[in-house]
């Protein structure tokens, strides 16, 4: 019997010869009733994706980039329904650290003939997350490279952006990983993550991989434009938790208490300012249609490495 096929996209977003072109595609497949749904911002999505689950569909695919995919992810976690990437946003870091190309012909390709594999999300005071999740610089800088900006520079804008933050003032925070407390100090940035590589293209965490139960957890005492162009050096040529200003641990689940409000972001999505963050690990959430050759990296142990 053919599958009832979903389409979410984001209509202001591209790829390829555009949404025509994948009426196309999709329709060349053995497929049975398509829903399609557009809409014009990535915050309307999920309405559109539980209409989509409700109304039968076998799989889903999300035209867009890492805001899309997450607003999308977090409606569908727990489904067990295939979610097929068709990476048309600015950075598609979910898709890149999968091994999804950003093309259209093969992305749909993928997704009707790809291995569908069970891969964790994070859980962010009650919102998954696919990529990264942070507060502090790292989420004040996201948010200052401007929809504009980032279609204009690409990674380009997010290095403007970091400029413009790095001599933010560092603020005092308290994080337990687990139940125990693991930093206390102040800081200029935590971030979560769920992959290795983030915004910008920076290899944050070396030994993360989608599929091991974890969350990566990192946070940094850089101030000012030296400290941190020593941390971006050290990402660059070697390891992030080499960094005398990085701790970088994993954990199943992570609390933070910040002494004033800080703006955090899931996924590259700016969120309102808060003081506490709470988050976990949740394992096998979220199903990928992911190509043939796309393997997380070989899985590390459960480590901690500390620098201050």
């Amino acid at each position: 019997m053919s599958p009832t096929v979903a389409v979410v996209a984001h209509r202001k977003k591209i790829l390829g010869a555009g949404l025509d072109r994948l009426r196309v595609l999709i329709t060349e497949q053995n497929v049975g009733d398509l829903l399609w749904y557009e809409v014009p911002k990535s915050k309307k999505a999920p309405k559109k994706v539980r209409k989509a689950l409700k109304e039968g569909a076998e799989l889903v695919f999300v035209w867009g980039g890492d805001g899309m995919v997450q607003r999308c992810a977090d409606a569908m976690a727990g489904s067990g329904v295939p979610m097929a990437i068709l990476p048309a946003g600015t950075a598609n870091l979910f898709a890149n650290n999968l091994g999804i190309p950003i093309d259209l012909e093969e992305s749909v390709r993928i997704g009707f003939h790809g291995r569908r594999e069970k891969l964790d999300l994070g859980l962010l005071n009650g919102e998954h997350f696919a990529v990264m999740a942070g507060a502090g610089f790292e989420a004040e800088m996201i948010a200052d490279a401007d929809g504009q900006a980032k279609r204009r520079l690409g990674k380009l804008s997010y290095v403007k952006a970091a400029v413009r933050h790095v001599g933010g003032p560092l603020v005092p925070m308290t994080v337990k990983v687990d139940g125990a407390t693991w930093f206390e100090g102040k800081a200029s940035c935590l971030l979560l993550g769920n992959v290795s590589t983030i915004a910008g293209g920076v290899d944050a965490f070396d030994d993360a991989r989608p599929d091991d139960g974890w969350l990566e957890v990192g946070v940094s005492t850089a101030k000012g434009p030296l400290q941190w162009a020593r941390v971006l050096g050290k990402m660059a040529a070697g390891r992030s938790d080499e960094s005398p200003f990085v701790r970088i641990t994993r954990a199943r689940k992570v609390s933070a208490r910040f002494g004033a409000p800080l703006t955090y972001e899931l996924d590259g999505g700016e969120r309102e300012p808060t003081t506490r963050l709470k988050a976990k690990a949740v394992p096998g959430a979220l199903t990928l249609c992911l190509p043939e050759a796309a393997r997380p990296a070989e899985a590390a142990r459960p480590s901690e490495a500390v620098r201050v």
